[in-house]
């Protein structure tokens, strides 16, 4: 048992099944699911659970079978109808989580082959995805239900979407079906791998005790119960594991070391359930799954009066975490862990559970719950059994309550059990009950209110006094760890009234989860156009060309069987290393000395690299702006890089870089937050500014003017695949070869070559796909890489670099945070007659690419609205955190949103519907005029507006939330509309071209290379898409292989959303060559094939560049003028939210999104960008948050704390439609670039929530303006809604202490 292999997921990379993905190493993100089965031998049966491979330890796997991708399908054999049917429902993007999400369903199928839409939203709830949005993941995998569903639209019931009244214009040319299930495999179970017989055989054998020992460690799997209480009283700091889902984050994140781990998993007596007398016990080995299906069958068989106990754990359960961990964790880890965020252990105190303890001796004692208020963190007690009762009494409630950040698959914030007896007949108060998780170290009871709340009756009086009491008794205090100490007793105050009125009047349940659906539209039979004089020719289109069909992704069927190759999927080559990161502690400081001794005495190590080591250039400039590769003498941020270690292994490396010792002198200032820059004047070089009228006449003629600002947090970019390169040293000249990651292969070139100080054309840079990029592999990667091209040029061995998730986020970093401080003068009716608006971003130490950022804000400060008298400031602060780089969208959202939000107020103030407001303010001419100048026409952005406002049926809407928020005090809905005017390309033109090489081969096959690259997008298969038109062969015979500066040389980056239009371009440029050359020969011989016809007998060179030199693109920031995009992309988004008023939480309950996409190449792909790019706006605005301590340490390292969008986060009705009839004659074939414009619509949620916080406002008779910044947290929601649980914490009791977290 190596040590590096002591998980699944490694083990399994290094035999070469590489299709289980490792993506953070926590069991946070679904990757790296696979199939284990187990003989049980109470229930006689092969049981079989997905479970995350990065937390399952290979030696807890004796006596199992494990499946994973490889094992049930491929496209060399035979593909499984899960792989095929995710793959065409265009449920794979960038394809990285796509093997953990058929491992999920697949383990699903041979449980229950015909699920309910219930069981799959369970079984991915533990899968997360940043690309597809979900719902084409859902779309296919509905297709096993046992339900008749016509289409992928269909509303689950077997109705298909065309029966929805507004579901569909009935134009001959309108299409909803994004893919077909004709000729799909069927599910046949009788064809699934059978559970091995030798496994069977040696299961039904008497247990014996096993040991493994490995080099620093020891694992011992005890026979029987006996067994193992005498190990654990001979080795009592030995902990006790099961599922590994509490020890085995510490240990692989947090480099936790245990030289001795006994395994309780495999020991039959902590698997036994009984039922007596309408209670069970259930064995403490028991998995959380097998208590919720438990719970459930006593429910079904004991009535909804009977089984309240029951209830009210099925609904913690079912939010607790994913699947794939409550396959793995146990209850008595569950439980003994004490970990206050845990949520059973509140509704088990309070229902009175016991928890029966062995002792060393073999005697028995049953413990009460509240035992559980002395314990944290204590593994050392025996827990044999868990016994629960049912609550079946008439007279008998119990609740239980959990906010988090994120409604399922997240830690609780706070959570809460309460359980009230009455006496018979009456409403007078017997017994009481109240437990609260996540307001102390451990949990906690309310003695004191439950004492003097019993004898009361259950009235309003004891209502108010119970809160009193609770306010008095429960203290959070400000130093709490987690901070949130005002929102926390809010919690607990609130939870206290929902339990009330639970008991009262059975209401204020929680928001249901649901999975997301919807209706799609596009047209199809397009026209066949050619590009002269900006003139479209239409022709009919032959069935056989490709484009503008829904084709599914070139490498669709690749990625769902695992086959498809990612960087850390190549093979190690022989005598390869692996290199960490040493990065910095401290935000601001003098490095004085760096000690790597102890490092270097470590097994395997070595090498320690840094700024010394480097044979080139350390320190470079990017604009004039210097760059260090390694801090030399002074350290800037927490995350920057001083060195790196270079060991045999990837554990050796990671455990020796946290060896070495730096010694730092501080030096002041350090600062981190916006605010705190402005303060020290400290701004990065250019200051930009763009001006429209004059600004200070329009305030003058306004009838109001408004002052204020609006705060946006930054985002992570989370994409599955963590940052990562394999640097490959050749024997001669120098030469060196990446399999690398990058965005922007041509510039990661030229970092290694200024870094080893070697030219350009010995470096080759490979990038096959990439697992997600979303800007976040445009800069950072090439530093990395210059890196491992160091250590591998100072060691002459290969050398791989793969991020961990934690160090990824910290060293990385994401969108920059942005604060608009807006001067605004309007007329009554809504009218915006001048705006000043100043962006501040917060760049973080360095540049990087902060300054086009902020350039892209001001270029979309305006969005749709023509404001005559504009003027827009741009700074963008230099602090101590890590520096902030490109994100989907650039610094678009940001400058959007602010405007947006600018109208949003003014609506307020004039007491008109915001929407009302935006239209008036919009541009409508046929012909307009940008604020800097640029002409275009908005007409089909008025098209998708008023589309979209006839598709959501918007005005119908707005009534009925209306009714609902007369109709309801603690729960409000809102509806909020935007429309979309996006820039496409980049504004620095020389981006702006685009390159490729197209080969055909003498048997016919196509070849193409060219300089974008495949990160999900689809940009291959339109590429391909493309050739097939213009040289009239079919898809299958093109291939792209990779993305290689040896074949494409200074390619630009793929990002702007302009990858499509570059590339087939140069696409189109390349194989028109090819034409122009084989069209003598075509004409000659009008008989011959494909094959005939390229012979290379005929001396024709079949192979030809294509070149797109792109659009001149510039602005002349003095005069405040010029074209600084290609085109526009147009769209328009209406969002529903209800919010709970109580405790914050809120459910989306419908996006409708018009998009124009122009005339698009392929719908399924363009659908997919829109989907999921709203669905990363979703994280954006509503529940992804960057947390920074004061001392500017980023402390949202990786899943467990920082939460992007889940299968629960998408509307249940995600309705996606491409305008008709829309052309665009600058981009190939009147398409648009669509990647990146979607996400701003997030902000529509964002919008929405505040409507409905006003509508709260309003009743609680408060002003409808309040200061709320993105993203909306449940947090925000909550104090927002301020109410009388929110006041029972006034200012002047407030104690001034160090906050946990900064907003930056």
């Amino acid at each position: 048992m190596k040590k590096q292999k002591k998980l699944c997921v490694l083990f399994l990379c290094s035999v070469g099944l590489t299709g289980t993905k490792y993506g953070c190493g926590g069991g946070g993100c679904g990757a790296c699911t696979v199939m284990v089965s187990r003989y049980n031998p109470i229930q006689d049966t092969v049981l079989h659970w997905s479970v995350n491979a990065c937390l399952q330890p290979i030696c807890s796997l004796h006596g199992a079978a494990v499946v994973t991708i490889e094992g049930i399908g491929s496209t060399k054999t035979k593909l499984h109808p899960v792989q095929e049917r995710i793959a065409k429902a265009h449920g794979s993007q960038c394809g990285f989580c796509t093997p953990g999400m058929v491992m999920s369903m697949y383990t699903l199928l041979r449980n229950n082959p015909q699920p309910t839409m219930e069981d799959i939203r369970e079984t991915l709830g533990g899968n997360l995805c940043r690309c597809t949005g979900y719902r084409p993941i859902i779309d296919g995998f509905k297709t096993f239900c046992d339900t008749r569903i016509s289409c992928q639209n269909g509303d689950g019931n077997g109705k298909c979407c065309m029966e929805n009244s507004n579901s569909h214009n009935n134009e001959s040319d309108i299409s909803g079906e994004l893919f077909s299930m004709d000729e799909v495999l069927p599910l046949d179970p009788t064809q699934d791998l059978i559970f091995p017989p030798e496994l069977l055989i040696m299961r039904k054998q008497k247990a014996e005790q096993l040991c493994f020992q490995g080099e620093k460690a020891r694992w011992i799997s005890p026979a029987d119960l006996k067994d193992l209480i005498k190990l654990k009283a001979e080795y009592s700091n030995a902990p006790l594991l099961v599922g590994n889902t509490t020890i085995g984050p510490k240990m692989n994140l947090k480099g936790t070391v245990h030289p001795l781990v006994i395994y309780g998993g495999s020991i039959p007596e902590l698997q036994a359930v009984k039922w007596r007398n309408n209670s069970v016990t259930v064995g403490a080995g028991c998995s959380l799954s097998v208590l919720k299906d438990i719970l459930l069958r006593g429910t079904e068989e004991l009535g909804p009066e009977k089984s309240r106990v029951y209830q009210a754990l099925v609904q913690t359960l079912q939010c607790l975490a994913g699947k794939q961990i409550r396959n793995m964790a146990s209850i008595g880890g569950n439980i003994l862990s004490a970990n206050p965020k845990y949520d059973l252990s509140s509704i088990l105190a309070a229902a009175e559970c016991t928890l029966h303890i062995v002792s060393n001796d073999l005697k028995r004692a049953p413990h009460k719950f509240t035992f559980i208020l002395q314990l944290q963190y204590e593994f050392s007690l025996h827990s044999e059994k868990l016994n629960v009762n049912p609550c079946a009494f008439q007279w008998e409630f119990v609740s239980a309550f959990r906010q988090s950040q994120r409604r399922e698959f997240a830690f609780s914030i706070v959570n809460a059990g309460m359980r009230v007896v009455f006496r018979h007949n009456s409403n007078v108060v017997e017994n009481l009950d109240i437990f609260y998780g996540g307001v102390g170290p451990t949990l906690v009871k309310a003695r004191h209110t439950c004492k003097e709340l019993m004898g009361r009756k259950w009235d309003e009086k004891l209502l108010v006094e119970g809160t009193q009491l609770l306010e008095e008794e429960i203290s959070v205090p400000p130093t709490a760890p987690g901070g949130r100490e005002e929102y926390r007793k809010t919690l607990v105050l609130s939870f206290f009234f929902k339990f009330y009125m639970q008991v009262l009047l059975d209401a204020l349940k929680p928001f249901k989860n649901e999975v997301p659906q919807g209706n799609h539209s596009f047209q199809v039979g397009r026209p066949l156009v050619t590009q002269k004089l900006n003139k479209l020719v239409p022709e009919t289109q032959s069935s056989s060309d490709p484009v503008g069909r829904p084709n599914v992704h070139q490498a669709a069927l690749q990625q769902a069987t695992g086959e498809a190759v990612y960087y850390d999927d190549i093979p190690s080559v022989k005598g390869e290393l692996f290199v960490s990161m040493v990065t910095s502690t401290r935000a601001h400081a003098k490095i004085i000395f760096i000690d790597a001794s102890v490092a270097l005495a470590m097994s395997g190590v070595i090498t320690f690299i840094s700024a010394k080591d480097v044979p080139g250039q350390n320190r470079r400039l990017w604009f004039n702006n210097p760059e260090e590769l390694f801090a030399e003498e002074e350290v800037i941020c927490v995350g920057q890089i001083i060195g790196a270690i270079v060991a045999e292994t990837r554990e050796q490396a990671k455990r020796a870089a946290e060896q070495v010792a730096i010694t730092y002198q501080d030096i002041q200032p350090a600062f981190f937050t916006i605010e705190e820059a402005i303060e020290h004047q400290s701004f990065f070089d250019p200051k930009r500014k763009l001006e429209r009228g004059n600004v200070e006449e329009g305030f003058e003629k306004a009838d109001h003017i408004l002052e204020d600002e609006l705060y946006m947090g930054g985002q992570e970019h989370f994409y599955m695949e963590t940052q990562g390169l394999i640097a490959i040293p050749k024997a001669e000249a120098g030469e060196m070869e990446l399999y690398v990651a990058s965005q922007h292969a041509a510039y990661t070139q030229e970092v290694v070559g200024i870094t080893l100080g070697i030219d350009s054309n010995k470096i080759t840079c490979h990038v096959k796909r990439l697992g997600g990029g979303f800007g976040g592999k445009v800069m950072k990667i090439a530093s990395l890489s210059a890196i491992a091209a160091t250590a591998a040029y100072k060691t002459d061995r290969a050398v791989r670099c793969v991020l961990e998730r934690g160090d990824d986020m910290l060293i990385t970093s994401g969108r920059s945070p942005f604060l608009g401080k807006y001067k605004v003068g309007y007329m009554n009716d809504g009218t915006i007659l001048a705006a000043d608006i100043t962006y501040y971003s917060n760049g973080g130490c360095t540049l990087d690419e902060s300054s086009f950022i902020m350039e892209k804000a001001l270029l979309h400060m305006d969005n749709g609205y023509k404001i005559p008298n504009l003027r827009g400031h741009g700074l963008v602060c230099k602090t101590n955190l890590p520096s902030y780089t490109a994100f989907r969208g650039f610094g678009g959202p940001q400058g959007l949103t602010i405007i947006e939000g600018v109208l949003h107020e003014v609506a307020a103030r004039c007491g008109l519907p915001a929407h009302q407001v935006r239209d008036i303010n919009m541009y409508k001419d046929e012909k307009c005029y940008t604020h800097h100048k640029q002409l275009f026409s908005p007409r089909d952005m008025v098209r998708c507006w008023n589309e979209c406002l006839e598709k959501s049926d918007y005005t119908h809407r707005c009534l009925s939330i209306e009714q609902f928020n007369a109709h309801n005090h603690w729960k409000k809905r809102g509806i909020s509309i935007v429309p979309l005017k996006f820039g496409i390309g980049f504004s620095k033109g020389f981006y702006n071209q685009g390159a490729a090489l197209v080969n055909i081969y003498k048997d016919g096959s196509v070849l193409i290379s060219h300089g974008g690259t495949e990160m999900g997008q689809g940009i291959n298969t339109k590429a391909i898409q493309i050739a097939s038109r213009i040289l009239k062969v079919p898809m299958s015979s093109i291939h792209i292989k990779e993305t290689c500066t040896g074949n494409v040389p200074n390619a630009a980056p793929s990002a702007a959303s302009f990858g499509t239009d570059a590339v087939g371009m140069s696409v189109k440029n390349g194989c028109e060559k090819l034409m122009r050359r084989l069209e003598p020969l075509i004409k000659k011989h009008p008989q011959y094939t494909w094959q005939q016809l390229v012979t290379y007998c005929q001396k024709i060179s079949l192979s030809a560049t294509g070149f797109f030199m792109g659009p001149h693109t510039s602005v002349d920031w003095e005069k405040s003028e010029g074209n600084a995009y290609y085109y526009f992309t147009f769209g328009a988004c209406c969002s529903e939210v209800e919010i709970d008023c109580l405790t914050g939480d809120h459910k989306n309950i419908r996006t409708d999104i018009v998009m124009d996409v122009g005339r698009s190449i392929n719908p399924a792909l363009d659908v997919g960008q829109v989907e999921g790019g709203f669905v990363q706006g979703i994280g954006l605005y509503t529940i992804e948050e960057l947390q920074f301590s004061p001392e500017g340490v980023l402390l949202t390292r990786g899943p467990s704390q920082y939460k992007i969008p889940a299968l629960c986060d998408v509307p249940p009705q995600l309705n996606v439609h491409l305008l008709r009839n829309a052309d665009n004659p600058h981009a190939i074939y009147s398409s648009k670039g669509i990647g990146e414009p979607p996400v701003f619509f997030g902000c529509t949620l964002f919008f929405a929530i505040k409507e409905a916080i006003a509508a709260a406002r309003r009743e609680r008779g408060l002003s409808d303006s309040f200061p709320f910044s993105s993203p909306a947290t449940a947090e925000k929601i909550r104090m927002a809604c301020e109410d009388c649980f929110t006041r029972m914490n006034p200012l002047d009791r407030k104690v001034k202490t160090k906050p946990w977290t900064i907003n930056v």
